[in-house]
């Protein structure tokens, strides 16, 4: 490939319409036009809200209830007017309808109702008025449709289900009203507690991180690795996404933000458009897995886990580890299986020069990563993290930021919050009816039945609850349900399982729903850039991320390989043998190691491979054998090659 054919590549990922990608799978990219004044006024005010969020959690001594509330009925009235009914509206300029205002008022005014009468409601508790109970509907309705605007349907339908029940079960609307509205165990819960404190500042932080070109920086750095390898592309694609995976907290936007530069790049390159468009969507999502941020799960798994944030981040990193070298290694194999090469030597930067050049751009991820580490608070680690990313902008013109581009990084903080905490609201309801009505114990009854009482059984019927609940719904709100719902289940059927084992089960295959057909919103970002087919783009990252498939099962049944009740050599010999078995599971799926693999050579491959990943002795010494021998077949055993016959003298 030619260097003008390489700038041919760059010029073809610009084009790429990224806004218009984001608007058709991410609802919270869809919204409103806004010109002239109109614009100036809705900027400021996400700002200025941005700013309050920073007073809210590091200078006020508000009551819990308070500071929630408030930060609700903001909210709502940031979501009314900026995200439209419809999708078609938001095409319109400077255009808010009358009702939409009117609803973002009521529902603004029915949670500072809440904060205005605090202290007298918290006397009536279950006695609340019938004023109370209309004011409480009204704003959990409106919440709602907030949701339905920002995060999709599938959410809600599962709280619908949830209210419904309740009401099957003979509570009343007066009781309720007050557990879903009045209480820390509703809409105002754990979800939205966490979500407005650790979360939205962990938001703002990847929006000024975002201002200071640290993605570019990512892919340019991806590629000074990877660039020259076989089939260079995919492999930067699946490099960056680690490194953005840890600021991101969404799989279709890192599918969108590094796929636009490296999907047409994959494409030119030899690998077929579906690929290209799984390569990305596969690698994105494990972004959500990947420490120190993990989708702002982290912070909400330390909440309902009660375990130190520092031991979910150091537990969580080998997966994500062996995740990430699962795509990687597919990549490697369906490259050599096809012959491509990398790119041009001369279009590839210099690792050290690009490192000592623009490396000081990790600091803030650094200053995140260590002050975490020495016991601060995750909002004062936020804080400090998002300060030395301003500091550090200033190290060169390309990443300064101006007073214009800094506030630009507030008002796209504020706004990247309003899906976040709509979905954590609504995720709040389930959580409450869960605890109003002791149904999560009844679910675990159910799938005990049907399980018989078979582990392994009980865990493939969770992993497909798991993936269906998290369908279209945004990483922290599905990490919510997967815990509330899924993870005492897993708790009551398998007794002895740590607590982190059954969290972390419920919270990849909550997160792989991004990729599994047929609801593969990341799957379907990737082929709307790639020009291909959804549902077969879908399929191929479902392969390729096999390894988030197998890895949970480990959580559970071997809770080794989260480093739990683990000494050095056990972490060592866990380490090398899983990743030698991602190595053997890869080459078998691709069908293709240094060349062709008969089938029963790709069953072996993916069988010892399993049993490699699997931590124990025996296991692992089956499964280096089996390896051991398949490689001496792939890579030292030549095809023997049939004589020609001899032609006419």
């Amino acid at each position: 490939m030619s260097d003008s054919e390489h700038k041919s590549l760059m010029s073809d990922a610009e084009h790429i319409d990224i806004d218009a990608v984001m608007a058709e799978y991410d609802r919270e990219s869809n919204t409103r036009h806004y010109k002239g004044v109109p614009k100036t006024i809705v900027r400021y005010f996400l700002a200025v809200f941005s700013l309050f969020l920073f007073y809210m959690n590091l200078i006020s001594v508000w009551p819990e209830q308070i500071r929630r509330a408030s930060f609700v009925g903001l909210i709502i009235f940031a979501a009314f007017m900026l995200y439209p009914a419809r999708k078609k509206a938001a095409k319109k300029v400077n255009y808010v309808p009358w009702y939409d205002i009117l609803l973002g008022v009521i529902g603004c005014a029915c949670f500072f109702y809440f904060v205005f009468n605090f202290s007298s409601l918290a006397v009536k508790a279950t006695r609340i008025s019938t004023t109370d109970v209309i004011i409480g509907i009204v704003g959990v309705l409106i919440i709602a449709e907030v949701c339905r605007r920002v995060v999709g349907f599938p959410i809600l339908v599962v709280a619908g289900a949830f209210i419904i029940y309740a009401f099957s079960a003979g509570y009343s609307v007066t009781r309720i009203t007050y557990t879903l509205f009045y209480t820390l165990d509703g809409v105002l819960g754990t979800p939205i507690g966490v979500c407005s404190t650790f979360i939205v500042l962990f938001i703002i932080l990847g929006s000024f991180l975002e201002k200071t070109n640290i993605g570019t920086f990512f892919i340019d750095l991806a590629n000074s690795i990877a660039g020259k390898a076989s089939g260079g592309p995919a492999k930067v694609a699946v490099i960056a996404s680690v490194m953005e995976g840890m600021y991101s907290g969404s799989s279709v936007a890192n599918t969108v933000g590094s796929g636009s530069v490296t999907i047409p790049i994959m494409k030119k390159t030899g690998y077929d458009k579906d690929f290209a468009g799984a390569v990305e969507a596969a690698a994105s999502t494990g972004g959500q897995i990947m420490p120190p941020i993990m989708g702002a799960a982290a912070f909400l798994m330390a909440e309902m886990t009660e375990l130190p944030y520092a031991v979910i981040a150091v537990a969580a990193i080998f997966p994500a580890i062996l995740y990430f070298s699962g795509i990687f290694l597919m990549v490697h194999f369906e490259a050599k299986k096809l012959g491509l090469k990398g790119l041009p030597k001369e279009s590839i930067p210099n690792f050290f020069k690009l490192f000592f050049r623009r490396g000081y751009l990790l600091i803030p991820i650094a200053v995140l990563v260590g002050t975490m580490s020495y016991g601060f608070t995750a909002s004062r680690a936020a804080c400090l993290a998002i300060l030395s990313a301003i500091v550090v902008s200033m190290f060169s013109k390309d990443t300064r930021l101006t007073p214009s581009t800094f506030v630009d990084a507030l008002e796209n903080g504020a706004k990247n919050t309003i899906g976040v905490a709509a979905a954590c609201a609504i995720a709040g309801i389930i959580v409450g009816i869960v605890a109003l009505s002791g149904i999560g114990l009844k679910l675990a009854d159910g799938l005990l039945t049907l399980s018989g009482g078979i582990d392994i059984i009980a865990l493939i019927l969770t992993m497909i609850a798991c993936i269906i609940l998290g369908m279209g719904v945004p990483t922290t709100a599905n990490y919510v349900i997967m815990s509330t719902i899924t993870a005492p289940i897993i708790l009551k059927l398998i007794p002895g399982t740590p607590v982190l084992a059954a969290h972390m089960f419920v919270f990849y295959f909550g997160i792989v729903a991004d990729i599994t057909p047929p609801v593969a919103l990341a799957a379907y970002a990737g082929a709307a850039i790639s020009g291909g087919n959804p549902i077969k783009t879908g399929v191929i990252a479902t392969r390729l991320a096999i390894a988030a498939f197998i890895i949970p099962y480990l959580f559970v049944l071997n809770p080794s390989m989260l480093l739990i009740n683990s000494h050095i050599l056990d972490v060592v010999q866990i380490v090398v043998t899983s990743l030698i078995g991602m190595f053997a599971i890869s080459g078998g799926i691709e069908g293709f190691m240094k060349k062709p693999m008969p089938w029963w050579q790709r069953i072996l491959s993916v069988a010892a491979g399993l049993a490699l990943i699997d931590p124990g002795l025996a296991t692992d010494l089956c499964g280096i054998v089996v390896i051991a021998f398949i490689i001496v077949l792939q890579y030292f055993v030549r095809e023997k090659k049939t004589a020609l016959p001899d032609g006419p003298a």
